[in-house]
């Protein structure tokens, strides 16, 4: 039936508690069925401060880690990731950005995308990294 929802499939949210999500309105990480989806992710510690100010590496390897923290509070891992998304402010970067989700991902080897923008929500931040993952 064209038009027709399930509305609020079974869903379940996970929020870091940043002062964008209750914000803007979203979750940073969503359960629907066996699909978990997370949202655009940056190198932050849990105080909301910017890590590894200048180095994308740094920047690509904490924001990974808060992707899986995202994940394990949905009960999945790294190893369930099939796509990442990774947003950069410099794609002359692309090698040490890459190494970091390489050393993650070796095994796992998702489908990713790595594209340049303009600008991050805060100008320290060089890196956000979105993920899907299905278990």
């Amino acid at each position: 039936m064209s038009g027709c929802r399930h509305p609020l499939m079974d869903r379940e949210r996970y929020a870091s508690g940043t002062e964008w999500e209750s914000t803007v309105g979203y979750s940073r990480a969503v359960r629907a069925g066996d699909e978990i989806h997370v949202s655009g992710t940056t190198a932050t510690d849990d105080d909301g401060a910017v890590v590894g100010a200048g180095d994308p590496y740094a920047q690509m390897v904490q924001a990974l880690d808060n992707v899986e923290a995202a994940l394990s509070a949905l009960d999945a891992s790294l190893d369930d990731v099939v796509r990442t998304r990774t947003f950069v402010t410099d794609i002359d970067d692309w090698e040490e950005i890459g190494r970091a989700h390489g050393t993650v991902f070796a095994d796992v080897r998702p489908a990713t995308t790595m594209v340049e923008v303009q600008r991050l929500i805060d100008p320290a931040m060089l890196v956000e990294v979105e993920a899907v993952a299905r278990d």
